[in-house]
């Protein structure tokens, strides 16, 4: 691997981390409805500044930026401390997937709103009863004159309550294998017949919805592909998310990881700090080994992929590896407390102001989504290892 970069990557990072200085949004406003709108705001000066959407090709609003580029980025944004831009979805699997699937209207109608947030996205792929086996899905469209019919339920969709728009993966020839027969539709989340509902999680945050869909119209130029065509492309939706995030998460992480350094530096037990127990200063040591072990795995897929390889099942090495990293930081980061990670934020005394213990709730989901850890490791096991099917 070639660590270095070259003077005009350098020049790159230097123009970014000084207008980041200077345009840093502040803090994130812990009420969801303000959040969504500070989000937006965000995501909107990005992309009047050019920063949004950066690897997308120019004639579709993007920056055209190369892979390094792309790293740079990331590792400026997490340095800095900024947000991820809001329309996430939209931005690593939406447009993506119109620009190289949709039609020049699709791209025309859908790109721009979806780089200034002026158009939120969700993903609707998984059901109640087709989590981990994505291509049982049973969300039925029915073709009837020149729209689709939609019915069915789908579970775990981020951001479903403030989205415009959803990727939404559905059933259009029951008689087809399973994994034929499905099409990827865009679906207008202010239809009639489109009902949300938040699910509370175990740290109180209503990130992820359930959706129903009740005789929902959707019409026939919403289709993405050909009708039936549609597990390829989410195939391909699934890949390219696992690919892009794990760089950013393993980065997200490193700043965890800081943050908890400074914590154990500074948080006393019987008058001297957690990190000269031996037992705690083992278990921070091991957090900074896998740290950097992601971290130059990440490096190692990056350098596959500037050699012209593409994103492929490896990619699910990388996810299992930094959501359970992920969960044992912050496991370490509530021995670290004690007895005290057992308040909540806003309590008397309560540790830097309660992040650990929520953070640590929040983290159990990180084994879920984008595919969970048994499915990851199934997946490494097939088609990396050559492990023959499970009976």
């Amino acid at each position: 691997m070639d660590l270095s970069y070259s003077p005009a990557e350098e020049a790159f990072r230097a123009e970014l981390r000084t207008w980041l200085e200077r345009n840093h949004p502040g803090p994130e406003p812990e009420a969801m409805d303000e959040f969504v709108r500070y989000g937006k705001a965000w995501q909107c000066k990005l992309y009047e500044a050019g920063w949004c959407g950066i690897a997308w090709p120019k004639e579709y609003g993007g920056r055209g930026a190369t892979l390094i580029e792309q790293v740079i980025f990331q590792e400026e944004t997490a340095r800095a401390r900024t947000p991820l831009p809001i329309n996430l979805a939209g931005l690593t699997m939406g447009g993506p997937v119109l620009i190289a699937h949709g039609t020049d209207e699709q791209k025309r109608r859908y790109l721009h709103k979806i780089l200034s947030a002026e158009e939120i996205w969700c993903q609707g792929f998984s059901e109640p009863n087709a989590g981990s086996d994505l291509a049982a899905l049973k969300t039925r469209a029915v073709l009837v004159g020149d729209a689709f019919v939609v019915n069915g339920q789908k579970v775990w969709t981020s951001f479903a309550r403030y989205a415009d728009w959803c990727m939404l993966l559905v059933r259009t020839d029951p008689d087809a294998p399973k994994h034929r027969g499905i099409t990827f539709l865009l679906v207008d989340m202010h239809s009639p017949g489109v009902t949300v509902r938040p699910l509370k999680q175990i740290n109180g945050a209503e990130d992820f919805n359930e959706v129903f869909f009740e005789d929902v119209r959707v019409p026939r130029a919403n289709v993405i592909g050909q009708i039936n065509g549609g597990w390829d492309i989410a195939i391909t939706t699934l890949m390219h998310e696992r690919a892009t995030l794990t760089f950013s998460r393993q980065l997200q992480s490193r700043t965890a990881l800081d943050d908890m350094l400074r914590f154990a530096r500074g948080w006393q037990q019987n008058g001297r700090p957690v990190l000269r127990a031996p037992l705690i200063r083992q278990q921070v040591a091991q957090a900074i080994i896998d740290s950097a072990a992601i971290r130059y795995t990440a490096y190692r897929s990056l350098t596959k992929t500037l050699r012209g390889g593409v994103p492929g099942p490896e990619g699910s090495i990388e996810k299992l590896f930094w959501s359970e990293m992920y969960q044992r930081q912050l496991d370490i980061a509530l021995a670290i407390e004690g007895p005290y990670a057992q308040l909540v934020k806003g309590s008397a005394h309560v540790p830097d102001d309660g992040q650990w213990p929520l953070l640590m709730l929040y983290s159990r989901g990180r084994t879920i989504a984008a595919g969970s850890s048994e499915i990851q490791r199934n997946i490494i096991a097939e088609r990396v290892l050559g492990l023959p099917r499970a009976k």
